[in-house]
């Protein structure tokens, strides 16, 4: 009866699927399907923008010509040179500032609507480069916070025009 049992329970197990074998081989069905669709998915994204990346690329004809913006010069006004002294502080010695400055404006058109101003630009910055002192203009950013306040003394004399910037030809302290 030993045998007997033995060889139905070997026969059972010929018979039964055998769950760790089918169970792995099932799922990795299931994750390859699910891969494949991504993989597939990934190519076709891949290959979609490569055909959007040529087709604009190359894909133009001879008449269609890209467009460019157009670039406008700059218009420079030479203003005359500037000879101030500087605030001192006690000290028995005078130093003086000479200024040669530009401005840089936008429009060619800004030039006759800011001759008549210059009065009122070149006084602004008399009374501005009076009261700075010899340490105000102390390294490049001490000739940029320069710049940058005399570009908003400028625009604020001129109003409603603007300049693009003030630019230094030259700058002596003594």
């Amino acid at each position: 009866m030993a045998t007997a049992k033995a060889k139905q329970a070997e026969a059972e197990r010929d018979d039964a699927p055998d769950d760790e074998t089918e169970q792995p081989a099932a799922q990795p069905k299931k994750k390859l399907s699910l891969k494949m669709i991504i993989i597939a998915a990934a190519a076709l994204l891949v290959l979609g923008g490569g055909g959007v990346a040529a087709y604009l690329l190359f894909g133009r004809t001879a008449n269609d010509k890209p467009v460019q913006a157009a670039v406008k010069p700059a218009i420079f006004v030479d203003l005359p040179d500037v000879l101030v002294n500087l605030s001192n502080a006690g000290t028995d010695r005078t130093q003086y500032l000479k200024v040669k400055i530009v401005l840089e404006l936008p429009d060619a058109n800004l030039v006759p609507q800011i001759q008549p101003l210059m009065p009122r630009v070149m006084d602004a910055f008399q009374t501005y480069l009076r009261e700075l002192r010899p340490t105000d203009l102390d390294g490049s950013a001490g000739l940029y916070r320069l710049k940058e306040e005399l570009t908003r003394r400028v625009n604020a004399a001129v109003a409603p025009n603007r300049i693009t910037a003030v630019l230094f030809k030259e700058i002596v302290v003594q």
